[in-house]
């Protein structure tokens, strides 16, 4: 493992956001990982999980410790598209004026995201593909970085929601499930409700400042190797899943690039300057799973995407040493 200085400088870095973000948010350290090694790599997350499970506390505490700016939208049926993007105010005297919407953000929590209709969820693709939104013909950039940390209700749990659009969807590099914690956590997050139940008075100890996380984020291009056996690895991995007779449609090609760079940033959380097998594994599911559409004949046998992955784990030839 190299040595060098601006590895270790980069490691300090990633070790001082997850652990800011562990003081507070209890257990929860895997995901913590993977949520950091997607926004470091430089994409956007779908949380699903049941009210109260520390899903706006996670986006909040990662606005705050790379010293960025925090936006939230709650997701409703009545949501517009200029809700979202900003709008211009015209005054009588012709001028323009433009008024920002919740997207120009570092970090945007947009919560309930399938509670809003297909044509706000438009909008917001624009954002993420583009880095840009257009108003009434005139279109503005949006400061970099900016990364969207959604959450989507279980659509098994509540009626009146609108299902995300695949392309949406397949703009999410990872998908995780954020679960109640075990009693053990629980404890300790009573302990602390004096602060945890307001938002606004959560203090995160150390913060990286929005400078140092955009090296950081440029240091994951070149810093971290990937051999030629391990991109081989992600393609054979994608390739078996797109194949399988059950598979209706699988991961876009979107899937091994996202597959490909959070591993990058994984391994740097790990403290290794190159990605090994057990990166992919790892990240395999979450990254792969919620662009896998399964058969209509298989899901009502009760097939799911997640054993489709499993699978191809098991499967597909591991590279060795």
């Amino acid at each position: 493992m190299s040595e060098s200085e601006d590895f270790l400088r980069a490691y300090n870095d990633v070790s001082k956001i997850i652990s800011s973000l562990s003081e507070v948010v209890r257990g929860k350290t895997e995901e913590l990982k993977v949520i950091v090694a997607t926004i470091i790599s430089g994409g956007h997350v779908l949380i699903e999980g049941p009210p109260g499970s520390a899903k706006t506390l996670i986006a909040y505490g990662l606005s705050r410790v790379i010293g960025g700016k925090f936006k939230r939208v709650q997701g409703n049926p009545d949501l517009l598209p200029t809700d979202l993007t900003g709008y211009h105010i015209y005054s009588l005297d012709g001028t323009t004026r433009f008024i920002e919407g919740p997207v120009f953000a570092n970090i945007l929590m947009f919560d309930e995201l399938n509670r809003t209709p297909p044509r706000s969820q438009s909008a917001l693709l624009q954002a993420m593909a583009e880095y840009q939104v257009s108003i009434d013909g005139v279109t503005y950039d949006i400061p970099r970085p900016f990364h969207v940390i959604a959450t989507e209700i279980p659509i098994e749990e509540e009626i009146g929601i609108y299902p995300l659009t695949l392309t949406l969807r397949d703009r999410f590099w990872v998908k995780i499930t954020s679960n109640y914690v075990e009693p053990e956590e629980e404890l300790d997050i009573v302990k602390n409700s004096d602060i945890l139940y307001d938002l606004g008075r959560v203090v995160f100890s150390e913060s990286i400042g929005l400078d140092e996380f955009k090296w950081l984020q440029e240091f994951i291009d070149k810093g971290i190797y990937v051999d030629d056996r391990i991109v081989k690895y992600i393609v054979d991995l994608v390739n078996y899943i797109r194949s399988d007779e059950r598979t209706a449609l699988g991961p876009s090609h979107r899937g091994s690039i996202f597959l490909y760079r959070v591993a990058k940033s994984y391994a740097l959380i790990n403290k290794r300057d190159y990605v090994v097998p057990d990166d992919i594994k790892h990240l395999a599911k979450p990254v792969l799973v919620h662009r896998i559409d399964i058969k209509e004949q298989y899901r009502a046998e009760g097939y799911g995407a997640e054993e489709i992955v499993e699978e191809a784990l098991r499967k597909v030839p591991v590279p060795k040493e």
